[in-house]
C-alpha cells in the first residue's frame, strides 16, 4: 500500500468483544460502545454478535447508533441544542443531561417526543485519578455534571411536574484499571447514594468509560466483584459501562511512509505520510509516544535517531525520537501499533491530507 492505511485485525477485534461480552455476563452489566473512541460502522454488524447497544453524544452519533447499529443510543451531551433535542429523544434509550439548567428546559421537551425515554443526569463525584488535567473532568472547575450539594437542594425544591430523574452517569476515569473504579464508586455512593429515598428513585446508573478491561493486567475479577457488591446493596438500579478504548485496544495499526529526510542542528526528522495533529492528535495533546515497529523510542536526540514528522504545516507536528535498525530510507514503511481506538475518529482534513 502506498498511502497511509489504518488496519484492523477482526480476530484481534473479537479477542476484546469476547472478554468484554464475559464481564458483561458474569458481572450483570451491560456494556455499550462509545462512539467518542470507535465509530467504524462497517464493523458494526460483528458488535451486534456481542453487544446490544451504543453510547452517543450529539445527534450525529445518536443517528449513527439508531440507523447503523440499528438500537436506540444511550446518548450524553455537555449541551444539547434546542433544535435537536426532539430528534435526539426520539431515536434514544437513554437521554443524559449535564446540568439542571438543560434538564429543566429540554426534559419536558423530550419526554413529550419519546414517552418510553430514560432521563438521567450526569453527576460530579468530586474525585478522579486522571493524572492528565486535559483529560480530567472532575478537575476544580469542570464544566461536566452536578455534585451532590447542588442536586439535593435542588431536588428540595424542584418542580414535581418535571420528568422524573430515574438515572445517574458518572464519568470519571481514563484507561483505568478496576482499583480506581472501586475507589471512585465510593465516592460515588458517599455523595449521591446516601439517601435511601433518593437511591428508590433510581432504576438505572452508568459507571462512564475509561475502564481499561482489555488491557494486559487489568484485574477482571476485581472489577466483576465489585460490581457483584453493588448489585446486592442496590438490587434493583440497572448498571451499564460505556468504554471506548476497551473495545479497540490494541486491535489494529496505522501504516505510515518516509516521504523525506530532513536534518537540522544535528536533529534528523523523517517526515512521513501520515500527520501526528491530523490522524494521531492524541499523541499531542496527551501527550504520549506510541509505539513504533521494529523501533526503540529514546528519552533524548542521538547520532542514530530520527525524529517522525507529520506532513502537516503545523511547525509542532513532530513527536519524540526513534532507533531503528537500520537507516531509514525514503519509501520506507513505518508501523504505528494501537491506532485504531480514538485516532480513526479524530482524525482530521487539516491541510487536506490523504486519509
Amino acid at each position: 500500500m502506498n498511502t497511509p492505511t489504518y488496519v484492523l485485525e477482526e480476530s484481534l477485534l473479537r479477542r476484546n468483544l469476547s472478554l468484554i461480552k464475559k464481564v458483561s455476563e458474569e458481572a450483570d452489566i451491560q456494556i455499550i460502545l462509545a462512539f467518542k473512541a470507535y465509530a467504524l460502522w462497517k464493523t458494526f454488524p460483528i458488535f451486534r454478535e456481542y453487544i446490544s447497544a451504543t453510547t452517543a453524544s450529539s445527534l450525529n452519533e445518536a443517528r449513527l447508533a439508531y440507523e447503523e447499529f440499528g438500537a436506540p443510543a444511550h446518548t450524553y451531551s455537555p449541551a444539547y441544542i434546542d433544535s435537536e433535542i426532539d430528534t435526539i429523544a426520539c431515536i434514544s434509550s437513554h437521554l443524559t443531561f449535564n446540568s439542571l439548567s438543560q434538564y429543566q428546559r429540554l426534559a419536558p421537551r423530550a419526554i413529550e417526543a419519546n414517552k418510553e425515554l430514560k432521563i438521567g443526569l450526569r453527576v460530579n463525584p468530586e474525585y478522579s485519578e486522571i493524572p492528565t488535567e486535559l483529560y480530567n473532568p472532575c478537575s476544580p472547575g469542570t464544566r461536566f455534571g452536578v455534585t451532590a450539594d447542588e442536586l439535593f437542594k435542588f431536588l428540595d425544591s424542584s418542580d414535581s411536574k418535571l420528568p422524573p430523574i430515574t438515572g445517574l452517569h458518572m464519568h470519571c476515569h481514563c484507561e483505568n484499571d478496576s482499583d480506581v473504579f472501586v475507589r471512585t464508586l465510593a465516592h460515588l455512593e458517599e455523595k449521591f447514594l446516601s439517601s435511601p429515598d433518593f437511591v428508590k428513585t433510581l432504576s438505572w446508573i452508568n459507571f462512564g468509560g475509561g475502564h481499561l478491561m482489555t488491557r494486559k493486567g487489568y484485574d477482571i475479577k476485581l472489577l466483576v466483584d465489585t460490581i457483584k457488591n453493588f448489585h446486592k446493596r442496590y438490587p434493583h438500579i440497572q448498571l451499564i459501562m460505556e468504554p471506548g478504548s476497551a473495545f479497540a485496544w490494541q486491535t489494529g495499526y496505522l501504516e505510515a511512509h518516509v516521504i523525506d529526510i530532513v536534518e537540522n542542528h544535528g536533529i534528523k526528522t523523517a517526515i512521513l505520510d501520515v500527520s501526528f495533529t491530523c490522524h494521531m492528535p492524541d499523541c499531542l495533546e496527551m501527550p504520549y509516544f506510541p509505539e513504533v515497529k521494529g523501533a526503540r523510542h529514546i528519552p533524548d536526540n542521538s547520532p542514530n535517531a530520527y525524529r517522525l514528522g507529520g506532513n502537516s504545516c503545523l511547525s509542532g507536528d513532530y513527536l519524540g525520537y526513534w532507533e531503528f535498525k537500520k537507516p531509514l530510507s525514503i519509501g520506507d514503511t513505518i508501523i504505528l501499533e494501537d491506532m485504531i481506538h480514538y485516532t480513526t475518529v479524530k482524525t482530521t482534513v487539516f491541510n487536506g491530507v490523504q486519509h
